[in-house]
């Protein structure tokens, strides 16, 4: 039996990695963690969903501030953003998060964390930074970056992506977006929100092309009505300076060019996966441009190397990388064949409001070729979300023919925060009836997932056939008011 250095190698410290190296050290393999970033965490941590949702949350309570006039309060007189406060908090945020993905924290749980370069010479066989390390089994967790297309001048012009634009000196006073990806419409809405007029570029008809026509459109009406400007169905051109300003030139699938000029450029058309200077031929592990090839357990194409999280090229989220971490420790440690189930894998846009979804949309049932019915409740129904000033949106239930759920998405206040009752039911198998009848406190934005569900049973419960039914075996008297009877006003019964 072959003596290796480590029964588990993990590259990469981000929410996969993170994943495998805790459950393994704590399950006795012995353990390295390599990240080639000073600190663990990943994309997530210091580029991703904590300084965006701490973005997005400052960007919010300015909006209030704004708007306060809406809750029956004074107006305010507000003065402009400080966007070096903004980055302040936002570090200030991390480093807090930043304790719980330590180095030291990992060493105790029984990890060997290391900071460098990795790249493999065969397949049990890494080099980090000159030295040579063996491992049983191999973790590749090196996540994704933002994907910059070939556009004439663009890296000529500075732009930013994900990386930069939590920690600019001061906020910008125009913005272009190129992507209408989720990255793209929560930036755009929340620096719009702060001060900045900002214009949204895509070639897509569409915001936020996964999601169903209907809700994403409701939050780019939203967007509009703030003051975001939108170009879609566009292809850019080129890029180029404009003075002090930076230039893009635009052009529409019908219409003449449009030139766009702005103080900055995010870029956020899309992630592309992490696997330059890994040397993956050398370990012969399978990938192209999408990703590292995995089967169903995440094995690579060598047996005892996984891969998981972006760099595997499905669902580029951080709870995606958390549950794929934990498969790979069941197959890599205890030895279980474990295998991904995205069934029930829900995700969430955090605009204002937010788009949460679980299972499949209507867009994905239809191309699927499903016979399925579509249950909706409004939000501008639901009494908490009148309390509140918050009615736009809707929940979205998607029953197969049989009446079983197939999904639901919530465009709506808290919607990331309502889709985890959904989330339980679904993966717990619980019945749409135990749904309908379950008690939710008033007045709560959740009683819009009780609604949604009565509102299946309530046509066979309250149907002309149940009423006779009732008449026949109990003697009921049937209605005690119509529309005719209601309007003499009178109550009192015929002698």
């Amino acid at each position: 039996m072959a003596n290796y250095d480590y029964d588990i190698g993990i590259i990469g410290g981000g929410a996969a990695g993170l994943t495998v190296a805790s459950g393994a050290a704590q399950l006795g393999a012995k353990t390295l963690l390599v990240e080639k970033e000073p600190a663990l965490g990943g994309d997530c941590l210091h580029y991703g969903c904590v300084p965006s949702k701490t973005l997005i949350r400052s960007a919010h309570v300015y909006h209030e501030m704004k708007h306060a006039d809406r809750f029956g309060l004074p107006s305010v007189a507000l003065p402009p953003v400080d966007f070096s406060q903004i980055a302040k908090r936002i570090q200030d945020v991390i480093a807090v998060i930043q304790k719980h993905d330590s180095e030291e924290r990992f060493c105790k749980l029984g990890a060997k964390v290391a900071f460098g370069t990795v790249y493999f010479k065969n397949e049990r066989t890494v080099d980090l930074d000159g030295r040579a390390i063996t491992a049983k089994n191999w973790v590749i967790a090196t996540g994704s970056s933002a994907a910059v297309p070939p556009i004439p001048g663009l890296k000529e012009i500075g732009y930013i992506t994900n990386r930069e634009i939590f920690s600019l000196d001061q906020l910008p006073g125009s913005m272009i977006v190129l992507g209408a990806g989720p990255i793209g419409i929560e930036m755009a809405q929340a620096f719009n929100r702060l001060g900045s007029s900002v214009t949204v570029v895509d070639q897509a008809d569409q915001i936020l092309g996964k999601e169903d026509p209907d809700v994403a459109d409701a939050v780019q009406a939203v967007m509009e009505s703030e003051g975001v400007k939108f170009y879609l169905g566009a292809a850019v051109d080129r890029a180029s300076e404009a003075g002090e300003k930076k230039s893009v030139t635009l052009r529409p699938a019908d219409g003449a060019p449009v030139v766009l000029t702005a103080d900055t450029v995010l870029v956020a058309l899309g992630r592309s996966v992490n696997v330059k200077d890994l040397w993956l031929d050398a370990a012969g592990v399978a990938f192209d441009r999408t990703g590292i090839t995995v089967d169903a357990r995440l094995r690579t194409s060598q047996k005892h190397i996984f891969a998981a999280g972006d760099v595997s090229g499905g669902y580029q989220f951080t709870h995606a990388a958390g549950y794929e971490g934990g498969v790979v420790v069941s197959n890599a440690v205890f030895h279980l064949p474990r295998k991904v189930d995205y069934t029930w894998l829900p995700w969430c846009t955090y605009t204002d409001p937010e788009l949460a979804s679980i299972g499949l949309n209507e867009r994905a049932a239809k191309d699927a070729g499903l016979d399925y019915s579509v249950w909706t409740e409004a939000f501008r129904d639901n009494d908490r979300g009148l309390a509140e000033g918050q009615t736009v949106g809707r929940i979205k239930l998607i029953l197969d023919k049989k009446e079983k759920p197939l999904g639901v998405q919530i465009l709506g206040p808290r919607a990331g925060d309502l889709i985890a009752e959904w989330v339980a039911a679904l993966n717990g198998g619980v019945k749409l009836s135990t749904m309908a009848s379950a008690i939710h406190p008033y007045p709560t934005l959740g009683e819009i997932s009780k609604r949604v569900t009565g509102s299946v049973f309530s046509p066979k419960i309250f149907s002309e056939k149940v009423q006779k039914g009732l008449k026949f075996f109990f003697n009921l008297k049937g209605r005690a008011c119509t529309p005719e009877v209601c309007e003499d006003k009178s109550l009192m019964p015929e002698s």
